[in-house]
């Protein structure tokens, strides 16, 4: 099976604010194939361990399930979509941005300080949707006085959990967004 070579340069055919579709050119063998896809800035999720091996949710309202879920701390990297293809153009390494950028949420989100995260996981979207997620675990953080500091229109609960809880959480549907879900089970299980 051959692998796609590109033959021509990343063409964007639609661009809004955080989102864009882009087209390529690529050679496979002796044919050529226009290969389409949608791109995001990415996003970062944190993982909070207290001593104690508890973990932090928030429990968010989310519009666009007109619902309460379940969620990891976390947003996104870069605030707009032309952020990011800049960074993208640049060469640099995005973990140290999605670094910054889990740091900045968990004050946000979340109302603590962290002091150090270890990246534990990227998780892709698919071949057609081009928007990953960066996981980090933080174990060392500080609650900060004056609490979260919450964007205009959100509401965020911070609520700590056992595993067996958070696990539950998650089994029962209180937890919506799959691709978390699955890293956070994949993290309890590994951790128990």
């Amino acid at each position: 099976m051959s692998k796609p070579i590109p033959v021509s340069d990343i063409e964007s055919m639609y661009k809004g604010k955080i989102l864009e579709v882009v087209q390529q050119d690529m050679k496979i063998g002796d044919k050529q194939v226009t290969f389409e896809w949608a791109r995001r800035s990415p996003g970062t999720r944190l993982i909070v361990l207290s001593k104690d091996k508890r973990i932090l949710l928030t429990k968010e309202f989310r519009r666009e399930m007109n619902d309460w879920d379940y969620r990891l701390p976390g947003g996104k990297v870069f605030d707009t979509l032309t952020q990011y293809v800049e960074f993208l153009n640049s060469g640099k390494d995005i973990l140290s941005v999605a670094k910054d950028a889990v740091e900045a949420e968990a004050a946000q989100e979340a109302g603590i300080e962290v002091k150090a995260v270890t990246h534990y996981h990227t998780s892709k979207n698919g071949a057609t949707v081009e928007w990953d997620l960066y996981y980090f675990i933080a174990t060392d953080y500080v609650e900060l006085n004056d609490g979260q500091k919450l964007e205009v229109g959100e509401d965020i609960r911070v609520e700590w959990f056992t595993f067996d809880e958070a696990m539950d959480i998650c089994l029962k549907g209180g937890f919506k967004e799959d691709r978390s879900l699955g890293v956070l089970l994949k993290f309890i299980l590994e951790n128990r």
